[in-house]
């Protein structure tokens, strides 16, 4: 309801602008997404009367700002009240760190990258699998759908991780849309991959429909 008096104001104020023509549009926002509550874990408003507040700074120090963002992303829908969960951050936190160890062998410190990432061909099962996310990563996060997105990286995290050879070219593109959830992991291993451009200028990459086809069914 307080969100609601705003546009109210807002709205009534641009319709104003828009009548002595100063503004070229009828209406002031061209879309509106509502945000809901985020809850204690206790299932209540979070407050400082109930002890029952999350400090993000406690998170950020505790697990990283990317799992911050990333969790708070993966709760569920945008629009929906969610309570917190530290388990739910521990979950997120797991996901990040496989995603790391895709990219980075942590047991030898010579080699900042995994020897298994190469730059060969992708397979026709590799291809199918990083257009598959790269098609539902896009056209979630046009539509505000970020922890379904969030779910597909982890499908595909799953299929990647069983590959004995990794081709540059498909890690590069996953690299590329985890980026916009998990910068700060997404540029390092961007960075072991000694790509040239940074990767925050780099295009989105495009899906291409026919790797999504399946030559096989299973009946």
């Amino acid at each position: 309801d307080h969100a609601v008096r705003h546009l109210i104001y807002a709205r009534f104020w641009h319709k104003f602008l828009f009548d002595i023509g100063v503004v070229h549009t009828k209406e002031p926002f061209s879309r509106l997404e509502f945000l809901g509550f985020i809850l204690a874990e206790d299932g209540r408003k979070m407050s400082k009367r109930w002890g029952n507040v999350i400090n993000p700074d406690d998170i950020v120090s505790q697990n990283g700002a990317d799992t911050l963002r990333v969790y708070e992303m993966f709760m569920g829908p945008l629009e929906q009240v969610k309570p917190w969960s530290m388990r739910g951050v521990e979950g997120v936190y797991r996901f990040l760190k496989r995603s790391y160890r895709l990219f980075v062998n942590e047991d030898d410190d010579t080699n900042p990258l995994d020897s298994s990432i190469q730059d060969v061909d992708a397979s026709k099962e590799q291809l199918k699998a990083i257009h598959t996310v790269i098609k539902k990563v896009t056209e979630d996060i046009e539509g505000f759908k970020f922890n379904t997105a969030i779910s597909a990286m982890m499908v595909f995290i799953n299929d990647a991780s069983k590959w004995d050879v990794k081709p540059l070219s498909v890690m590069k593109q996953y690299a590329q849309i985890l980026n916009p959830f998990a910068p700060h992991l997404a540029e390092e291993v961007w960075e072991k991959m000694q790509v040239n451009t940074e990767l925050s200028y780099t295009e989105w990459p495009k899906f291409d429909e026919s790797y999504l086809v399946d030559d096989e069914f299973t009946y």
